[in-house]
């Protein structure tokens, strides 16, 4: 899956658990770290933990594991790291 597919993938994965400001940053002409972002709000601890969550599993199920996770032990902001794709929840 090309991260372009794989960006807007996460996004749908995102709506399904309620998540909003949804925002996909392509960011291929300005470095080479990583070519998205996706970022969205969540609006308690729970959801965002929802939101990390239902995006590592299903990417897991089909066979993409993260490189990098953050964030999971205060649940203000998560970070995961799909190396094409960074998501900030």
């Amino acid at each position: 899956m090309n991260s372009s597919l794989l960006a807007n993938k996460i996004t749908d994965l995102i709506f399904n658990k309620k998540g909003y400001d949804v925002k996909i940053i392509d960011l291929r002409k300005l470095t080479t770290i990583t070519d998205y972002f996706v970022i969205c709000t969540g609006d308690s601890d729970t959801q965002v933990k929802a939101i990390a969550d239902e995006v590592d599993k299903q990417l897991r199920d089909e066979g993409i594991k993260s490189w990098h996770t953050e964030g999971y032990q205060g649940l203000n902001w998560v970070l995961i790291d799909f190396v094409d794709v960074v998501v900030h929840v």
